[in-house]
């Protein structure tokens, strides 16, 4: 309890961090939350606003947390007890004068060296605190979609290219979404295995005259085009089960990144990934063909589609990602893509509602870009007895073929097609 908090009120859900915050501005000491008399006093640095050096000392304006804008103020460098923030100010500056000076008009493209400008153009010192302020709302939102995933695998958020902040209207979601008009029948039946990787006959895939889909390891060893038949909630075997590899969700570290030539944002990987390890599920809004159509077309108009058509055995229902989605939504296309997609049937076995899922093609380095194509295609001479379509991609942007959309590509990759459709 407050030692002297002389009937304050605070509005609810507060964080710890604003309740201390709120403490030292009201010189409320709190034992519960560690606010005494030692550190009643102690600020903390929010962020950076500008630089500037009198004679041999280094100053910087000083936007301190829980303060308005208008009690920034002047502080030496030796005051100042954020390592992190002072980099990372120095960081974004660098770049900026890196960029103007590579901007036409500017003064060329030379390599930076020596200190900064004794002052800063007042534009320069703006466009530092607008990275500020997005570089908080990108932390928010990584904490955000970190709250909501139900997977083991991290999401970290990094923009390092311009001044976007989180995407408008994007709803973070685990597991498909029934969209309005659609109805679902769920059908499953269980094994009662003792041991599912070694009674391939009778485990689920077996059940459906399908082949076992992983190794020992858990590494997809079906070719793309068959469908994997997961054990599920009606099963006898636990949770250690080697058939239960999607189900268990991303278990990578990824981060959604800004991309540098014009393609959004995209997704990397953190970690490295074997090759035909499971990466993540295709994730969004369950839609009618029908509603897919309409949508299809405000789509074509902006030049990007989020639509995955779910043609397994019909062409009845769509998954649309563009506003309920998981981290598969910022997933780049590419030419040349490190991730294949797969048809996964786990506690819905509706042979007309797959679940979507991307394994690595190959091994896939730390920091490496995960792509797929858009427009992917199985050959159907390799799919045996398997009735699924094959166009397997992205539903594409809609319209009859002469007068369809046709969005360039942007890949990079030697074997291009130039265009995404």
């Amino acid at each position: 309890m407050a030692e002297n908090s002389k009937g304050c009120v605070v509005p609810c859900l507060y964080t710890e961090s604003d309740l201390q915050e709120l403490c030292r501005a009201e010189s409320v000491r709190c034992g519960t939350l560690g606010v005494n008399r030692k550190n009643i006093c102690n600020f903390e640095v929010e962020y950076l606003c500008d630089y500037k050096r009198v004679q041999d000392e280094e100053l910087y304006l000083v936007k301190w947390k829980g303060y308005p804008y208008s009690e920034c103020s002047w502080e030496p460098r030796h005051h100042l007890k954020c390592f992190n923030l002072l980099k990372q100010f120095h960081r974004d500056l660098e770049r900026e004068l890196l960029r103007r000076a590579k901007a036409p008009g500017g003064s060329g493209s030379k390599k930076l060296t020596g200190r900064c400008p004794r002052r800063l153009d007042p534009s320069l010192s703006h466009h530092l605190v607008l990275k500020a302020k997005q570089r908080q709302r990108l932390r928010q939102w990584e904490h955000q979609l970190n709250a909501k995933r139900s997977h083991p695998g991290q999401i970290l958020v990094e923009n390092e290219v311009d001044l976007e902040g989180p995407p408008k209207d994007f709803v973070y979601i685990n597991e498909y979404k029934v969209g309005e008009g659609v109805t679902l029948s769920h059908f499953a039946v269980g094994c009662k295995c003792r041991d599912c990787f070694t009674d391939e006959g009778g485990c689920c895939p077996g059940s459906f005259q399908h082949k076992f889909a992983y190794n020992d390891e858990g590494q997809v060893k079906l070719k793309a085009g068959y469908p994997i038949y997961e054990c599920n909630s009606y099963c006898r075997c636990g949770p250690s089960c080697p058939n239960r590899v999607v189900q268990k969700g991303i278990q990578y570290k990824l981060c959604i990144f800004r991309t540098s030539n014009g393609r959004g944002w995209g997704v990397r990987t953190l970690e490295k990934i074997r090759k035909n390890s499971f990466v993540m599920e295709y994730v969004g809004e369950i839609i009618t063909s029908d509603e897919a159509e309409r949508r299809g077309q405000i789509y074509d108009r902006q030049g990007a589609t989020y639509l995955f058509d779910l043609d397994y055995v019909e062409d009845i229902y769509t998954v649309d990602a563009a506003h309920y989605g998981n981290i598969s939504h910022f997933v780049n296309h590419s030419c040349r893509p490190n991730l294949q997609v797969y048809n996964i049937f786990i506690d819905n076995q509706d042979e007309r509602l797959p679940r979507i899922a991307f394994f690595a093609t190959r091994t896939i380095r730390t920091g490496e870009e995960l792509t797929f194509d858009y427009n992917m295609h199985v050959d159907p001479v390799d799919v045996e007895s398997t009735k699924m379509d094959s166009n397997f991609g992205l539903a594409g942007l809609t319209g009859s073929p002469k007068k369809r959309v046709r969005v360039e590509c942007k890949c990079g990759t030697n074997s291009c097609r130039k265009y995404l459709f």
